[in-house]
């Protein structure tokens, strides 16, 4: 049982690794500012909309593995308690 109590430890850290990464990879990149007198062209939309979508899904990723630490701890947790009883 000792075995699958570190597993599940190592599982909640690496999770939480991949978490941190992936928001740190979301906030790195910064979308290019125009100024007011700029006209927008169909470059600057999309390189907005790409920054947006990258992030977006740099996001999801990171709330996922961010999902699965809590559920690890969850169940570590749930563990060690019933091993108490």
């Amino acid at each position: 049982m000792a075995g699958v109590l570190v597993a599940l430890d190592l599982m909640i850290g690496a999770a939480a690794l991949a978490s941190a990464w992936f928001w740190w990879a979301a906030s790195r990149h910064r979308v290019r500012r125009i100024s007011r007198h700029e006209a927008l062209d169909a470059a600057d939309i999309n390189r907005l909309v790409t920054a947006l979508n990258r992030s977006q899904i740099l996001n999801s990723r990171a709330a996922l593995a961010t999902a699965c630490a809590a559920l690890a701890a969850t169940i570590r947790i749930a563990l060690d308690v019933v091993l108490q009883l």
